[in-house]
């Protein structure tokens, strides 16, 4: 499993580990009318999941807007971001962000993607900060688990899988 820590303390990560090569696990979250939303529900697209424990923070909130702002470079590619915040706070947040067209999801209800992704922090019962690319055939093509949850992902990687992925 990934170490990681959370401004400087380790971490447990609940749930199973996502391996480049792997198929992508289906999951479902809650869009923030309340609905539910899978993965499947994105079939035949490349997705770059974008996981923040907390859109209401600094690097999280520069996390999410970074990704939505290359989306429209990147063609075919949705990207999606979770974290374990209330949908409320999420559309509070994407609204007075102007980013109202982002997907962001919560994952509170059962941590349903958390734990089939392996970013559950159990003792924060947050996300993990992470980044997976899923090409349009459900192959896990890029993997980022963030060693320091205060720490930015490697944006131009996590870009650059999403543009070679089919």
């Amino acid at each position: 499993m990934a170490a990681v820590t959370f401004k400087g303390n380790p971490i447990t990560l609940v749930g199973n580990e996502v391996k480049v090569g792997d198929k992508a696990p289906d999951f479902t979250v809650l869009a923030n009318d309340l609905s539910e939303v899978k993965l499947s529900d994105y079939k035949g697209s490349i997705r770059l999941i974008s996981v923040v424990p907390s859109v209401d923070t600094g690097v999280c909130a520069a996390q999410t807007k970074r990704f939505n702002e290359e989306i429209a470079n990147l063609g075919n590619v949705q990207v999606l971001t979770i974290s374990a915040d209330l949908p409320f706070a999420q559309a509070r947040w994407a609204n007075e962000n102007g980013l109202n067209d982002a997907k962001i999801f919560s994952d509170y209800r059962d941590l349903s993607f958390g734990e089939a992704y392996g970013v559950v922090m159990k003792e924060l019962r947050l996300l993990a900060r992470s980044v997976f690319v899923i090409d349009s055939e459900d192959n896990v093509v890029y993997v980022e688990y963030v060693s320091e949850g205060t720490n930015h992902p490697d944006y131009d990687s996590a870009l650059a899988a999403a543009k070679q992925a089919k």
